[in-house]
């Protein structure tokens, strides 16, 4: 992951406008704030299950930053890798998504209403398909846990985890979902992680920078 440049200031003031817009139309009524759990002050190392230790799923956030994609090569084509700022809003299973910059697709916009996902781009047209998953890989080639995304953004493990482990400060620093493993880092003492890296078996690699929103 490269460092973001000065020209990324711009870029980020397009995707703050963007969240405040996403949030806007996600949110049905009124304000909800963001929840988590206090730490517990007993250091634990694996997490059994969905337990009062966890930091409760955020019910609705938004975040920017940038993701870096990498896909494993072929017969005919070596390792591929990509990036680009996001801009994310989620509203309880609801979340609409902007990439600029996704892999010369362009400005692409992702969105999921809990049943089926919507992607638009100047290259690709409207997609649609039952889950965003899927439609990334569609559109993109890349492949990417989105569905888990929205527990690791909150620093908890998803339902369908296994083996999280936590740090001293109880904070998840590692979760496997399926062919995924996943990593977290934190900036000082901050419960929400400011950087997931997932890898998958074949090869697939997300590393996502998380700027949470207030």
């Amino acid at each position: 992951m490269s460092v973001l440049t000065p020209s990324y200031n711009k870029k980020h003031n397009k995707l703050a406008l963007f969240t405040a817009m996403t949030a806007a139309m996600l949110i049905t009524s009124g304000c909800q704030s963001m929840k988590t759990a206090n730490a517990t002050n007993q250091p634990t190392t694996t997490v059994q299950g969905q337990n009062a230790e966890q930091p409760k799923k955020l019910e609705s956030f938004n975040i920017t930053g940038k993701i870096g994609v990498t896909t494993p090569g072929n017969d005919t084509t070596g390792t591929q890798g990509g990036s680009a700022f996001y801009a994310w809003g989620q509203q309880n299973d609801r979340f609409a998504i902007e990439l600029i910059g996704a892999l010369g697709i362009g400005k692409t916009n992702i969105e999921y209403n809990g049943q089926s996902a919507t992607l638009v781009s100047e290259k690709t047209g409207t997609l649609t398909a039952d889950d965003p998953e899927t439609l990334l890989k569609k559109a993109t080639g890349w492949q990417a846990p989105i569905s888990q995304m929205p527990y690791w953004v909150s620093g908890r493990p998803a339902p369908s985890d296994s083996a999280p482990q936590l740090d001293a400060q109880n904070r998840l620093i590692s979760s496997v979902n399926g062919e995924w493993q996943a990593s977290f880092s934190y900036k000082g003492t901050d419960k929400l992680p400011n950087k997931i890296s997932a890898v998958q078996s074949q090869g697939n690699k997300v590393v996502m920078t998380i700027d949470h929103q207030k």
